[in-house]
Formats: C-alpha cells, structure tokens, sequence
C-alpha cells in the first residue's frame, strides 16, 4: 500500500483528494474475511502432495517450469518505522503516549534492527526457508524427471529479475536442488538476468502500464474514492488509540492520522516475513497493537491497491495484465521447444516479483484473478474474490509439469503448489482431470489458429 508520510506528502495527498471522484455510495458496504497481511502474507503450499492426481496410464514427466515470486523478506526501507519512532518520541515528550505505547517504541526498534541485519529488501531466515522447501516438495514430486534430467545430461536453465531478493531467491532454490542430488550440480546454470521477461512492469514492454498509474484519472479517482472513506479514518484514529492519548491524536491532521496507521499497519504485516529474527523466534506480537477489524480494513485498502494497480482491474481494460503476455508465451514456447526436440532442458526456473505474478494471474484467468469492476460497482472483499494473500503471497509460485506419452504431452499446473485448472475455456483430457492436452492449451490460449 502506498505510504503517505506526514509533511513530505500532504500536499500530494491534498492534491489527490481535491481531483474528481466516483460518488462515495458507489462503494458497496465492507464485510471482511482478510488475513490481514496482503501480498506480505508468509507462503504456504495449498495442497497435500499425496492427495496429487496420477498422470494417466503411461505417461512420464519430461520437463517442469516455474515461475516464483521471490520469499519472505525485510521491508523495503525502514520509512514506516522510522514515521512510528518519531510519533513515539514526540508523545513520550508530551505525555501522550499510552502503557501499549511504552511498549511499542521498542518492539518497533528491535524490529527494525532485525531488519537493518538482514538489510533493508532482503530474503529474511523465513524467505530463505520457504524457497528450500518448495524446491524440496518440487524434487520429492518428479523424483523421476530429475534421474532422468541427470541420466541425459539436460540443463537446468536458471533466471531472475536481476533484482538482488529475486537473485538470492534463485540461487537458493537451484542450490537445494543440487544438494538433494549431486549430479544435478554441473547441469544447473548460473543464474541469469532477463529484465524483459521477470520485471517486465520496469521494461519497455511495460511503458503504457507505468503512464497508466501516473496519469489515468479514472485509476486515481477509484482509488481515492476507496482509501477517503469515513471508515479509513474511524480505523487510523482506533489504532491510534492503543497507542497514543487522545490529546496527542488531535495535535494530528487527518491525513496524519491515516499514515500513522498505516505505517503502523505495514509493521504489522511484514513482521510474520521476519518470525525467524525475532525474540526467540517466537514472533514479534504486533497483533497486541493493532485490531483484527483494523488489521483488516488497512489490509482490504492495500488489496484494493494492488487489484487496481497489478490485478484485474477495470473489466473494460486490460492495461494491468496485457503486458504479462511476454511470460506466458515463454511458458509456452518452453513446452513447445520440448515437443519438438530443439530444446536440452529439463527444467526452466524463474524468480522475480509480486508486480509480475499478480498480473500472469490475470491474464492466466486463475482462480480469485477473473472478476475485474466497473467504476460504479469498484472492488470490495464482498463483491470480489481476489486477495493478495491468496494471489501473490510472498514465495508464490506457478508451476506447469509435462508429461509425455509417444508424441502426446500433457501438462498440469500447480498454483502456489495446489493442481489448479486452466480457465474455463480449456478442456482437461477427462472430466475433474488436472491434465490438459498441449495442443488444447495452445488451441484455448489461441496460440493455434
């Protein structure tokens, strides 16, 4: 979610509220079911691998591919925590501070100093986990495949984003890879960078998308009308209150009050990333200073953000997710080049970022990604399924295993590691299957005329 900083941004933000806006009764009423944590919520695989569907008789694996989001992380900057300490230290010279106050001030320091260790954007011990065990779960479920890649002698093609967590992320899961089996060791290539293909949102390919968030007024407009509500501003003064005395809240302006909360929020939602540096590993307890119920609404504002900014956006648009198109036709082209005997690999790992995945989601129509909105009917955890968490948690991943059976190949996708469907217009080999026919995929994609 965006941060707005005291001082620094009123003006920008007073600018932003001043511009034309939907009316205030177009957004329906809010009914929570959020995790609370967004796109900053830790990864958890979705599905048991036993419960794993059987390829169908005679078929044997012969490539897999990814492509993950980078693990669990430190905040990008320490500007959230540094916002907090400079409100705790003014109240603390005024009196304003509350008993969870006191406390929080620390909590808030100890934190940070974790962060700073692990630096600032950088895989946590968690994030570090995470990418050891889905490339474990992903060697445990093609054993075969991975003797037969060593046995041949096929190459493990490895590529990032260039960006240093998306590297690191790489290099980990290629590693683990090579420890659980040696001889995979001299067929894993070093990682390599393709900006175009992983952080396609900064790349010439994504030049329309990033003039859309600068200067689309229906973009700012909706977003606005959804973060300028009475109920942001009730929830910044309630977390505000654990926290500070009333008289310190009221020396604050309104849109004070917002970023206050929000950067306490976002404190909240990073500090499961970084479970493994706190206090004996046992967590860093911020859920005593912030509601569920306000946990919740910041984090419906930050998904809002994300499904208008990265996600399905405006039904009439495909602005957000056009530029996705570059990754899935790779997926393709991977499979393809295996079916017609030109490429030596056997498997094509990718690591990059939330601003690529939650867009392939989209274009990919998986599932929470298929409903975009109007302008009069804006997105609401009640009319709309998508959730950071569910989309784009941190380690999320898209995997696709191909089978072959004599000149037929088969593939299934696995979604944060749960076997999920092709859109609608795909037909699995049988019914209730997870396995789709290539030439299927290639004719529901429209990659066969």
């Amino acid at each position: 979610m965006r941060r707005v900083i005291p001082a620094l941004a009123t003006a920008a933000l007073a600018a932003l509220l001043a511009a034309a806006a939907i009316p205030a009764q177009a957004v329906p009423e809010h009914r929570g079911d959020s995790t609370g944590y967004g796109t900053k919520a830790p990864y958890e695989p979705r599905q048991n691998p036993r419960t794993y569907q059987r390829a169908p008789a005679g078929f044997v694996p012969v490539f897999t591919e990814n492509v993950s989001r980078h693990g669990s992380r430190a905040a990008t900057d320490s500007e959230d925590g540094d916002l907090v300490l400079g409100l705790v230290a003014k109240a603390e010279t005024a009196n304003g501070l509350t008993a969870r106050g006191r406390a929080f001030g620390p909590r808030v320091r100890a934190l940070q100093a974790a962060m700073s260790r692990v630096g600032y954007g950088d895989l946590s011990g968690r994030g570090k986990q995470e990418l050891q065990d889905t490339a474990t779960r992903l060697a445990q479920r093609l054993p075969g495949l991975f003797a037969t890649i060593a046995k041949k002698g096929e190459k493990i093609d490895v590529v990032s984003s260039g960006q240093g967590r998306a590297v690191d992320s790489a290099n980990i899961y290629a590693g683990t890879l090579a420890a659980k089996d040696p001889q995979l060791k001299p067929l894993i290539g070093p990682t390599r960078t393709d900006v175009d293909l992983l952080y396609f949102h900064k790349a010439a390919g994504g030049k329309a998308y990033r003039d859309y968030l600068a200067n689309d007024q229906r973009l700012a407009n909706t977003l606005k009308t959804i973060t300028d509500q009475p109920r942001t501003h009730s929830a910044a003064r309630s977390v505000l209150k654990k926290l500070f005395r009333p008289a310190f809240i009221d020396t604050l302006s309104a849109e004070d009050q917002v970023a206050a909360a929000q950067a306490v929020y976002n404190l909240y939602a990073i500090a499961p990333a970084m479970r493994e540096e706190s206090p004996g590993g046992k967590g860093w307890g911020l859920e005593r200073f912030i509601s569920k119920r306000d946990a919740d609404w910041f984090g419906y504002l930050s998904d809002a953000e994300d499904f208008y900014e990265k996600g399905p956006g405006f039904q009439d648009s495909d602005i957000t997710y056009k530029m996705a198109d570059v990754l899935l036709d790779d997926f393709f082209q991977q499979v393809e080049a295996k079916r017609a005997g030109t490429s030596d690999l056997g498997a094509e790992l990718r690591f990059t970022h939330a601003e690529e995945i939650i867009p392939l989601a989209a274009l990919m129509g998986l599932p929470g990604s298929t409903q975009g909105v109007t302008t009069a009917e804006p997105y609401t955890y009640a009319t709309n399924p998508w959730r950071g968490a569910s989309v784009a948690p941190l380690g999320a991943n898209i995997q696709w295993d191909v089978y072959r059976k004599g000149t037929t190949y088969l593939v299934r996708m696995l979604y944060n590691e749960k076997e999920t469907s092709f859109k609608q217009s795909c037909r699995p080999v049988s019914k209730g299957s997870t396995f789709y026919n290539l030439n299927e995929l290639e004719r529901c994609f429209g990659r066969r005329l």
